[in-house]
């Protein structure tokens, strides 16, 4: 196997993992009393990161790799791992609402409305860059740059929507 190969297994089976894992809260949440918001667009999230992911195989896995790319794709996902933490069972791939909960304003939620964003947005243009793929970088950013739009502006009237639901003060 070269080194993109690995690199591609340990990502793809990082995102399976996180998407068991989302599954899991979510199922906890809706339990719990929890509802999902903009239902609708969450296969354009999936299917924008499903053919990155494909795209990255296809025209990345014999590829060199940059290292500093690498590395900096390290750090992101020292940054996922924080915002994961922060949310711990309230971490999901949608948008779940729970009613009366409060709004997380730990970890990086103190510096950053939309951490996790943040992450995925320096995750897609990050790891073709390390598979030297600077086309792929700009079409994947740019298609998931408009997804973050639809699912930020769904996200933020989820929260002021569970935020007035705690009486607490919209955002």
């Amino acid at each position: 196997m070269t080194a993109a190969e690995i690199i591609l297994a340990l990502v793809t089976a990082q995102r399976g993992a996180e998407l068991v894992l989302a599954r899991h809260n979510t199922q906890r949440l809706m339990a719990r009393g929890a509802f999902e918001i903009a239902a609708g667009h969450y296969p354009l999230v999936v299917a924008v990161h499903a053919c990155w992911l494909a795209a990255l195989w296809m025209f990345g896995h014999a590829q060199p790799i940059n290292w500093v790319a690498f590395d900096l794709y390290l750090a992101l996902q020292v940054l996922r791992a924080w915002v994961m933490a922060t949310l711990g069972a309230r971490w999901t791939t949608r948008i779940i609402v729970l009613p009366d909960a409060p709004l997380v304003k730990d970890g990086p939620y103190r510096f950053l409305r939309h951490p996790n964003y943040v992450v995925v947005a320096g995750e897609i243009a990050v790891l073709p860059l390390m598979l030297h793929l600077g086309e792929l970088a700009v079409v994947f950013t740019t298609l998931n740059a408009i997804v973050l739009f639809i699912r930020i502006r769904a996200e933020d009237r989820a929260l002021a929507t569970s935020r007035q639901f705690a009486g607490q003060d919209a955002p």
